[in-house]
């Protein structure tokens, strides 16, 4: 005790074996945990790199040994573009992904209300008839669902067979949403029909703010679904070229150019540009949504 008093007060302790071994292995947990980080982004991120760098090469580098093009060929680009039906088939995308994302969530959004806010008889049943059709593989209804489009309403060579189911809502959208719904608490909506809201409006003017997150990862899974969708566009619209989409018809342009790997990588990366700017700008509302509909069941 007397030696501890004795020593001067800017005098510091060394730490003790103990202390050192838990910083040591706190640094070698740290730089494990990170060295793993930078890998995983480097096994998601060098595959984009290498498209990219591909589509700026000239024809005669394209899948060379070569990773950097020797000469930056920006006119790639225009070339894609320039594609008889390129643009027809990104206009198509556009009306499929963005028409289809506003009928799913407009449609799914009631439906999901109704199984977590309302009480009435079967509503389990209702609940656990949604969870099935999540599991039944669409390639099971497609001859009948073909039929019906193709033969009784002439609608083959176009893409309406793939946006007007959307306007009846989703499976796997009605069941997020519900997810989300179960969240928000009871209250907000008693305190609204007090007031004298009706149910359409407790939907729209107090539901639906507070849904923005769960409405935001639906919409974002909806258009990724329907931007990427190649199975759909083949099956109804394959007759038709100028009613292709841009997965359908990145096919036929890299059957077209099988030599010019620089030219089908530019129209890959205009094809994935999009995508990846949507989710870059609505990556919050989409983690946010996404998480939320994890915490009550």
């Amino acid at each position: 005790m007397t030696q501890l008093l004795d020593r001067p007060a800017g005098l510091k302790t060394r730490p003790s074996t103990a202390e050192r071994t838990a910083r040591r292995r706190a640094a070698l947990e740290w730089i494990a945990v990170h060295s793993l980080g930078v890998a995983a982004a480097l096994f998601f991120v060098l595959p984009f790199v290498f498209v990219l760098l591909t589509s700026l090469m000239s024809d005669s580098q394209a899948l060379s040994r070569d990773l950097v093009p020797h000469t930056w060929e920006w006119d790639n680009y225009k070339k894609v573009l320039d594609t008889p039906g390129f643009l027809t088939w990104w206009r198509n995308t556009l009306v499929y992904a963005g028409l289809g994302t506003v009928l799913t969530v407009a449609s799914s959004l009631p439906v999901a209300y109704a199984l977590a806010k309302f009480r009435f008889r079967g509503r389990n049943l209702s609940l656990m008839l949604v969870i099935s059709m999540m599991m039944l593989p669409p390639q099971v209804v497609i001859i009948p669902m073909y039929l019906f489009w193709a033969k009784q309403l002439d609608l083959s060579g176009t893409l309406w067979p793939l946006i007007i189911p959307m306007a009846f809502g989703d499976a796997f959208s009605v069941f997020l949403l519900r997810q989300f719904l179960t969240t928000i608490p009871n209250e907000y909506l008693d305190a609204a029909r007090v007031d004298g809201c009706g149910e359409l409006r407790t939907l729209l003017k107090v539901v639906v703010p507070m849904a923005r997150p769960g409405l935001a990862a639906v919409a974002l899974f909806q258009f990724f679904y329907a931007w990427n969708d190649y199975f759909g566009p083949q099956i109804y619209a394959s007759e038709n070229p100028g009613a292709w989409t841009l997965s359908y018809g990145l096919e036929s342009f890299k059957g077209a150019h099988h030599t010019d790997w620089n030219l089908t990588m530019a129209a890959t990366v205009l094809v994935m540009a999009p995508v990846i700017l949507v989710f870059f700008f609505a990556q919050k509302a989409f983690v946010e949504g996404v998480t939320l509909t994890g915490v009550k069941g």
